[in-house]
Formats: structure tokens, sequence, C-alpha cells
């Protein structure tokens, strides 16, 4: 049984070691995501987490932030030995190294392909959820658009911020329907490729009653970064 669920962004800006020069928008959002984490340990130490990519990782791999600059290395569980993998994708890294801040047990990555669709990504939460046969915690890795305004990593969209609200709001008041009504099309073209992970979400969420406990968005260096806590209603 999934018993709580925590929604964070994965980009290499969380590790400090992979920082040049500490500001005031990179500890924020480093801070709410650990603090996500945290939460979602305190629920079950044991996770499974979905982001956007292909295939399975975990739970006993390592793997390493040589690519991104600096040998940072990470875990997926405390039973992980071996040499770390240096083609580990970039959202079980950050899964990895979450998992290490927040103390929890051991966490197996669910990759999706950005191109499925939101009953392909209800059908794999749902599935997730019913698999899920001890308390788990369920770790929603995933960003938003990145076509905000003159800082955009990609060519600016005038209709970011208004799908990024949607996103928001979904999360804000946890709907699981609301995130199935993303516009997949609209989201590609916008570069929200946590759009797969977030309907996974509302698929392992369905048939059970949930509140936010937490949820935030922040659009620093022109992409939008969500970071929301979901818990069941009793």
């Amino acid at each position: 049984m999934i018993v709580r669920a925590a929604v964070v962004p994965h980009p290499p800006l969380l590790v400090p070691e992979l920082v040049v020069a500490e500001v005031p928008e990179v500890r924020a959002v480093r801070a709410a995501c650990v603090a996500a984490a945290q939460s979602l340990t305190r629920a079950s130490r044991r996770w499974i987490a979905v982001a956007p990519g292909s295939g399975e990782v975990g739970p006993h791999a390592a793997g390493t932030f040589r690519g991104y600059g600096v040998d940072v290395r990470v875990t997926l569980s405390d039973n992980t030995h071996g040499d770390p993998d240096p083609a580990m994708p970039l959202p079980a890294l950050i899964a990895g190294w979450l998992r290490e801040q927040a103390g929890a047990r051991g966490v197996k990555v669910h990759l999706v392909d950005p191109d499925e669709t939101p009953g392909q990504c209800a059908a794999l939460g749902e599935r997730l959820a019913a698999e899920a046969d001890e308390p788990v915690g369920l770790l929603v890795l995933g960003d938003g658009s990145h076509r905000h305004g003159d800082r955009a990593p990609g060519r600016p969209d005038e209709r970011a911020p208004a799908f990024e609200e949607q996103v928001h709001k979904a999360l804000a008041s946890a709907d699981p329907a609301a995130l199935l009504a993303l516009d997949s099309s609209l989201a590609r073209e916008l570069g929200a490729a946590g759009r797969v992970a977030w309907q996974v979400l509302a698929g392992a969420a369905a048939g059970r009653t949930w509140r936010s406990r937490d949820s935030e968005l922040m659009v620093p260096f022109g992409v939008g970064y969500h970071v929301a806590v979901w818990e069941p209603v009793p």
C-alpha cells in the first residue's frame, strides 16, 4: 500500500557539490525537495519511484554524478555494493541522493516513456499501487516546463505559466482527475517531461481520497519545479 507520495523535480542543482555558486533560489529548491523526501521517510523507509525515461533502475544499483562534473556517488539501497554505473539516468541519481538525505532504506525507480498516454500512465500507477504488498512511499520525480521567460533554457512560451498553474492547483488540491486532464501534447511542446510521472501518481492514487500536506511551485532559471506531499485521508 502506498502510504504517502512526494512530488519533486530532478535537476542536478539539488546536489551541493555540483553547484558552483550557491544562490537563494537553489537553496530554496533543495530545501523543499529534501523536506518532502524526509516526509516520505517518516511514512515509510521503503520507496518506489517514477520518473520520465525508459526501463527500471534498482533497487541495488549505484551511480555517480561524474557526468555532471563531480564524482558524487549515490546508491539506491543500504545494501548496495560494487562500482557505480556511470550511465545511471539523472532521475535515478536524484532518487538515490534524496534517499540518502532522507534515510530511506531503498528505492526502485520506474522510468516512464515521455510519450505514454495519460491512460497508460494511470494504468502503471494502479499496477504499482496494487503490487505494493507492504507500506511504501511513492517518490514522483519530474520537471515542469523549461520555457518560462527570458531565463528559460528553451524558447520562451507564453503558455507555460498557465500550464504550470494547472499542475500546481492539481497537486495542491490532491486531485488525481485534474492531473489526468493535463494535455500531453501541450506538455511535450512546453518541455514538461514530468507530465508522465504526475499522471502515474494520479493512477496510484485512484480509488482513495487524498489530501495535500504541502505544495509549492518555484520557477528559478526559467524552469517550473513542483514540490508536494500527498497522504491518504483515513
